[in-house]
């Protein structure tokens, strides 16, 4: 898996335009694995810090729970809707994919604020996929920029 600094490195313009529309508000919506296989959608908070991307969660919360038991993570930005006037001035969504390691490192969970105590949780996310959705300049195709763990960097246009 790969860490948030080694993507800015990899696809640095691509990491920018994600970490741009994910920094627009705080919220963000993530997908988890429920304990018999099925999605479950929880809104959360992500923080890029220190070339990573992190997650945190109350002691005890569903998709806390859900993660310990199954790392896999989705986690999508909000996204406004695009001016049908003008598409291509629409910023887009953002969206990645990975596997969240819970941090119980007392030194760690500090940096972010929390107390050494288990009252909270903190993950780290090891990425395995970035993907952006916009449209293009003449409005006329959406572009699908992405790159994928192990494949690397593609765009796709639809129309």
């Amino acid at each position: 898996m790969t860490s948030w600094r080694e993507i800015e490195k990899q696809v640095p313009e691509l990491a920018a335009r994600v970490l741009a529309i994910m920094g627009k508000g705080k919220h963000k919506t993530m997908a988890t694995l429920r304990k018999d296989g099925s999605p479950r959608i929880s809104g959360t908070e992500v923080e890029f810090k220190d070339g990573e991307v992190w997650l945190g969660s109350m002691q005890g919360a569903m998709k806390a729970l859900d993660l310990r038991r199954d790392p896999r993570v989705a986690i999508h930005s909000a996204s406004e809707d695009p001016d049908e006037a003008n598409p291509a001035a629409w910023s887009g969504d953002a969206k990645l994919a990975g596997r969240a390691v819970e941090i119980t490192d007392p030194v760690a969970r500090e940096r972010f604020g929390l107390p050494a105590d288990e009252d909270s949780h903190l993950f780290r996310v090891e990425v395995s996929e970035v993907v952006l959705t916009k449209v293009d300049e003449a409005g006329e195709h959406l572009v699908v920029e992405m790159w994928h763990e192990g494949t690397g960097h593609r765009v796709v246009r639809r129309k």
